[in-house]
C-alpha cells in the first residue's frame, strides 16, 4: 500500500501553488496512492534482465526513402504571385507600424 497521505498531498499542493478544497485532497490521495502502487508494481518486476522498452511491440519506420525529386525554380514558384521583389514574395503587414 502507499503512503500518500491528505497531508502529503496538500504540501505537494502548497509546494505546486495549487489550491485544492478538502473533497479534492481526499480525491487526489487516492488517485496517487494508486499511480504509487502501479509503479511499485511494475518495479517488482522490471529486473536487470528485463529490457527497457518504450512500445510493446517492435515499429519500423513505415515512410518512403527520401528521394530528391523535381523542384520549381525561384521564378517559376514567383511567376503566379500576386506581388514579389524578384526574389521573395510580397505581402501585406499583418501587425502594422512596430515592426
Amino acid at each position: 500500500m502507499s503512503e500518500i497521505t491528505p497531508e502529503l498531498v496538500e504540501h505537494l499542493a502548497n509546494l505546486a501553488r495549487i489550491g485544492l478544497t478538502p473533497e479534492e485532497v481526499q480525491s487526489l490521495t487516492g488517485e496517487l496512492g494508486a499511480i504509487v502502487d502501479s509503479v511499485a508494481k511494475v518495479s517488482e518486476v522490471a529486473t536487470p534482465d528485463v529490457p527497457a522498452t518504450s512500445h510493446p511491440i517492435p515499429l519500423v519506420n513505415v515512410f518512403r526513402p527520401d528521394v530528391p525529386g523535381e523542384t520549381v525554380t525561384t521564378e517559376q514558384a514567383l511567376a503566379m504571385a500576386p506581388e514579389h521583389d524578384g526574389s521573395r514574395f510580397k505581402v501585406s503587414a499583418i501587425l502594422g507600424e512596430e515592426q
